[in-house]
């Protein structure tokens, strides 16, 4: 039983002093019909996460339909990774005048 404890405790210790591996992505809000903040800046291989506080159902769509989020109801979230540099547009398939912008930086 103490030896059961001490490994569990060595492997609590163990754990705590490994550095995490994944960084918090950006999040970008959609309320009020709107991108918030409207234009996001990341690195390639960032993730971004896309969370509708909005009370209508929205879409997170790029422009040149490479990916897209399909509907989020209120308070549900999608995240996306964008993998190369380059300015990426998007919008909302459901009010087409919601616009938005990530710039995707090259890492160095």
């Amino acid at each position: 039983m103490k030896t059961a404890f001490l490994g569990a405790v060595a492997l609590v210790a163990l754990l705590a002093a490994v550095p995490a591996t994944t960084k918090p992505g950006a999040i970008v809000h959609i309320r009020d019909d709107a991108f918030v903040p409207a234009t996001m800046t990341v690195h390639a291989g960032d993730s971004v996460t896309f969370v509708n506080d909005d009370d209508d159902a929205h879409t997170v769509t790029a422009d040149d339909a490479s990916w897209d989020s399909e509907g989020l109801n209120q308070d549900e979230k999608w995240t996306h990774v964008f993998a190369k540099a380059g300015s990426v547009k998007y919008h909302c398939t459901v009010h087409p005048f919601m616009h938005g912008i990530v710039v995707v930086k090259a890492v160095k």
